[in-house]
């Protein structure tokens, strides 16, 4: 696994490095020596698979209020996504800083996002298959989300998202930490 450290603070581009022999492919999406070699304590809590019948559904910016910030690991198993990746962390020195990264069965590469930061996928063909691990268990109480068209931030997406849950479509306008 080659690790390619982004603008944003602790954000990982994770490139595979795949075995391939008449059989097909194999490939490690997780090692906890290697994220380790590359300071990352990361503990897999939960493992989600997110199926995306649609072409341009949106899903985020979901994240879990302090003090249960939730790091992730997500690639794109089947179909392609476009994935915004924003620091929410009042103390960052990247803090309301974004950054955007296209994720598909071709490149398979992987995400590593931190606590303290939020992302958002649209996924950019229909079936599109993402698996992804947190580093918490999910409560919807501590819930929080920041809208995909939110003025403040300027997102700049490939496409009109087409399917999106109205929780995602009326979070409120975001507000920043002074």
């Amino acid at each position: 696994m080659k690790f390619y450290k982004q603008k944003i603070k602790d954000v990982y581009l994770i490139e595979p490095e795949p075995f391939i022999d008449k059989r097909g492919l194999y490939r490690r999406h997780f090692c906890q020596k290697e994220f380790q070699d590359h300071h990352i304590d990361f503990h897999v809590a939960q493992a989600n698979i997110v199926e995306n019948k649609q072409a341009f559904t949106l899903r985020g910016f979901h994240f879990q209020k302090p003090p249960f910030e939730e790091g992730k690991i997500l690639s794109c198993i089947k179909g392609a996504a476009y994935d915004i990746v924003l620091d929410i962390d009042p103390k960052s020195p990247t803090y309301l800083q974004w950054k955007d990264f296209e994720l598909n069965e071709k490149n398979k590469n992987s995400l590593y996002i931190p606590p303290g930061c939020t992302h958002a996928i649209l996924t950019l063909k229909k079936d599109t298959i993402i698996h992804y691990y947190s580093s918490q268990l999910y409560n919807p109480k501590t819930e929080g989300g920041i809208r995909y068209n939110d003025p403040y931030f300027k997102f700049k997406w490939p496409h009109h998202p087409e399917v999106i849950s109205e929780k995602d479509k009326n979070h409120p306008n975001f507000t920043p930490k002074k």
